[in-house]
C-alpha cells in the first residue's frame, strides 16, 4: 500500500505558517524522509462562499505547488487529488502537466474529477450541466496531445489542426491518469481512459453544494469494486484499473493508530493499492512532529 498525504499549504488562515516557501521545503522533505510515498493537492481556483462557509478551504494552483515541491524532492509522487478537468481547456493542462512531468522526473499521478460546485463552474464560465461530456472529451484530448507529436482535434468550442505539445510526459503513455468520483459513470470512465479509480469515502449524503455519490460504508465501496470489474469485462479490458481511495477514513470518523492500520490492511485485502492519511498541526513544527508520530506508529507497521 503506497500511503500519501495532502499537503497543508491550502491553509490560507496560518500564512505565516504554511503559505511560504520555508514550508514548502519543511514539509515536503519531512515527508520524504519520513518514507511518505505521494503528497496530494487539491483544486479550487475560485471557491464558492457557501461552500467555504460550510467548512470548505482555499487550494493554491496544483501544477504550482507541486512544481514547489518536485523542486525540493527527488523521490515524492505529486498527485493533484483531484484536478477538476473541465476547468480548464485540456491543451492547458496538457502542456501543465508535461512540463511538470518532465522537470521531476517522471513523478506526476494526475487525479482528475468532474467537480461540483456549481459557483465555481459559472465563476469559470463552463456549463455545470454538461461538466460529464466535458470530462470525457478532453480526456481524450489529453490522450491525443500527449501520445503523438503532431495531432489535431476537433473539441467543444476549440479545434487543434496540426498542433504539437513537446517534449512529451517522461511517463509514457501519459502520467497515471486516476479517474475520481463515485458515481458508476466514473466507474466506466475509469475503464474507459483511467489508469486507476480513485473514489472517496463520503457520510450519508453530501451537503447541498454537491451532488457527489455517496460511498457511506465499506460494503459501498466493495459495490464499486464489483461494478468496476464487470465492465472491464464488458468493455475486454484485461488488466483492470488500479485501486487508489482519497482516505481511509470516513468523514467525522477519528481513528487511533492501531484502528487505521486495521482499515488500510482492510482496504488493501480489497484490491487497493493507495490511500492517503490526514496529517494536523496548527503550526508547521507541529504538523511534522503529527507526520512522525505516523510513519512510526502506522507506516512501519503496515
Amino acid at each position: 500500500m503506497k500511503i500519501h498525504t495532502n499537503l497543508p499549504f491550502d491553509r490560507s488562515d496560518a500564512p505565516a505558517e504554511f503559505l511560504t516557501l520555508d514550508a514548502v521545503k519543511e514539509i515536503s522533505s519531512c515527508l520524504e524522509n519520513l518514507g511518505f510515498d505521494g503528497a496530494n493537492v487539491t483544486d479550487h481556483p475560485v471557491p464558492g462562499s457557501r461552500w467555504l462557509d460550510a467548512g470548505g478551504h482555499q487550494a493554491q494552483d496544483p501544477f504550482v505547488m507541486l512544481s514547489f515541491v518536485a523542486a525540493v524532492t527527488t523521490k515524492l509522487r505529486l498527485q493533484t487529488g483531484i484536478l477538476v478537468l473541465p476547468y480548464r481547456n485540456p491543451f492547458i493542462t496538457a502542456r501543465a502537466a508535461a512540463s511538470l512531468d518532465v522537470f521531476s522526473g517522471g513523478r506526476l499521478s494526475l487525479g482528475v474529477g468532474a467537480g461540483y460546485q456549481k459557483a465555481e463552474y459559472r465563476a469559470l464560465g463552463v456549463d455545470f450541466e454538461r461538466r460529464n461530456e466535458l470530462f470525457d472529451e478532453y480526456l481524450r484530448a489529453l490522450h491525443t496531445a500527449w501520445r503523438q507529436d503532431e495531432f489535431s482535434f476537433q473539441g467543444s468550442g476549440y479545434e487543434a489542426v496540426g498542433n504539437r505539445i513537446l517534449p512529451h510526459p517522461q511517463q509514457q503513455p501519459n502520467p497515471p491518469l486516476l479517474i475520481g468520483g463515485n458515481a458508476r459513470r466514473a466507474i466506466r470512465r475509469a475503464v474507459e481512459f483511467g489508469d486507476a479509480w480513485f473514489p472517496f469515502l463520503t457520510g450519508p449524503a453530501m451537503n447541498g453544494t454537491s451532488r457527489t455519490s455517496a460511498i457511506a460504508t465499506l460494503d459501498d465501496l466493495r459495490s464499486g469494486i464489483r461494478y468496476l470489474h464487470e465492465q472491464c469485462d464488458r468493455a475486454g479490458r484485461q488488466e483492470s484499473p488500479l485501486l487508489a481511495i482519497g482516505s481511509p477514513v470516513f468523514p467525522g470518523e477519528v481513528l487511533d493508530s492501531m484502528a487505521l492500520i486495521d482499515r488500510i490492511l482492510e482496504l488493501e485485502d480489497m484490491g487497493f493499492q493507495q490511500c492517503s492519511v490526514n496529517i494536523r498541526g496548527a503550526t508547521r513544527v507541529q504538523w511534522c512532529e503529527d507526520a512522525e508520530r505516523l510513519a512510526n506508529e502506522v507506516l512501519l507497521k503496515l
